[in-house]
């Protein structure tokens, strides 16, 4: 599970993004649910950028988000979950920006510490997303997003095993698979679907701040330990 994660505006990440249009400017080290968050997605066949809302609200709740988590969609179900096989089946498929993201690692002591999740090869990537839009009564619409989650690989397996999802990770659309999950068929969309190597992946300690959504600050994410500690 990813439950909170970093976007930077880094000028080298962003040239590499512009293909898609003007990103939408955000820069936090605390993206939380049901923040707006930026994605890219396909408009009457062209790409564009928009800001959504994290926690996919389903259309038949008519803009009322549900009582149950939807910031995360698992990819043993998300085909076929209520929530989630609509925007599916209608090709609402979306790129959501990131530049890292937060799991935590509980040791054999019982300390439950947040490392910083980065990736080697891409500054500014994506996780494989899906966006919704949901009416309400009195006629306006919310726009909203779910990234999908898979099990994880080696360096996930082992750092992400705690809280109510453990040893998962999000699906992270690799650079050449961008345009296939934007416009490729189904069968070629699902897959696209794999673990991230995890030797293209860095893992570090930071600061138990990172815990309280109100702070946001480039101090979240300075390591307190170089290398992962599997105490």
């Amino acid at each position: 599970m990813c439950g909170r994660y970093i976007i930077r505006q880094q000028a080298k990440a962003l040239r590499e993004w512009e293909r898609y249009g003007p990103p939408p400017f955000l820069e936090s080290y605390n993206v939380a649910p049901t923040q707006q968050v930026p994605i890219v997605r396909l408009r009457d066949d062209a790409p564009e950028f928009a800001s959504v809302r994290w926690g996919l609200v389903p259309f038949f709740t008519r803009g009322a988000p549900p009582s149950y988590s939807t910031i995360n969609a698992r990819i043993e179900t998300f085909e076929t979950a209520a929530s989630y096989r609509a925007p599916w089946r209608r090709g609402q498929r979306c790129l959501q920006l990131a530049s890292g993201f937060y799991e935590w690692h509980l040791d054999r002591h019982g300390r439950k510490a947040p490392y910083l999740i980065t990736v080697a090869d891409q500054a500014l990537f994506a996780f494989a997303a899906l966006w919704e839009c949901s009416r309400r009564a009195d006629g306006s619409v919310l726009e909203s997003c779910v990234h999908i989650t898979m099990p994880g690989n080696a360096l996930l397996a082992d750092l992400h095993n705690t809280g109510s999802n453990p040893q998962r990770m999000p699906a992270i659309v690799r650079l050449e698979d961008r345009d296939t999950w934007l416009r490729g068929t189904p069968e070629e969309a699902r897959d696209v679907l794999k673990q991230y190597p995890a030797d293209l992946m860095d893992a570090f300690e930071v600061s138990c701040r990172v815990n309280a959504v109100k702070n946001n600050d480039p101090g979240l994410i300075e390591p307190v330990m170089r290398e992962l500690a599997r105490a």
